[in-house]
């Protein structure tokens, strides 16, 4: 049985840095044994099946693959379609009426614990928002990640050590969806 997942690599093809062709990350992940290969935007998503059903077994090949194949190391994330479309159903935040670039997920290798956060006043963030999910946090931007004083103290590499974090916005991860539905 076939498995239908999606790849989030972290990092890649941003202002110049560690660039991927995403025709060689589909090349990539077909070698690696992959299949029904695609890959969404520049920014690091691929979509594929894999008989494989371990996640983090799927994603240390494809970072093992990638250093090999292009020199540098990237924090990868892969996530099954089923756990994809149940992180978007339980988006806390009224996703419908938002614009993509208002909401973001941040996707983990682990489950983040509240104290994490604790630090972290709500209330001198305000208007944004953060809510913790299952291996993912939902943020509220509504005025844009990057003037996001949250999404800042967020990026915070202390705030999850030990983990892969990677981020998404609202508009990707619906894509992301889509595509791994078949």
């Amino acid at each position: 049985m076939t498995t239908t997942y999606a790849a989030l690599l972290r990092g890649i093809n941003v202002g110049g840095h560690k660039r991927v062709p995403m025709a060689d990350l589909r090349a990539l992940l077909t070698g690696l044994g992959h299949g029904d290969v695609r890959t969404y935007l520049q920014s690091g998503n691929a979509v594929f099946t894999s008989s494989v059903d371990d996640e983090e077994e799927l994603a240390a090949g494809l970072e093992r693959a990638v250093e090999e194949r292009f020199g540098f190391s990237v924090d990868c994330l892969v996530r099954g379609g089923p756990y994809l479309r149940a992180v978007a159903d339980a988006c806390p935040f009224p996703a419908a009426e938002l614009e993509g670039r208002q909401l973001h997920l941040t996707l983990l290798s682990e489950q983040v614990a509240p104290e994490r956060l604790a630090a972290l006043d709500p209330e001198t963030y305000r208007p944004d928002e953060v809510r913790i999910g299952d291996r993912v946090l939902y943020l509220y931007t509504p005025d844009g990640l990057g003037r996001s004083k949250l999404a800042e103290a967020l990026n915070r590499p202390a705030l999850f050590k030990g983990a892969t974090a990677t981020s998404r916005n609202w508009n990707t991860v619906v894509k992301l969806v889509e595509l791994t539905r078949g």
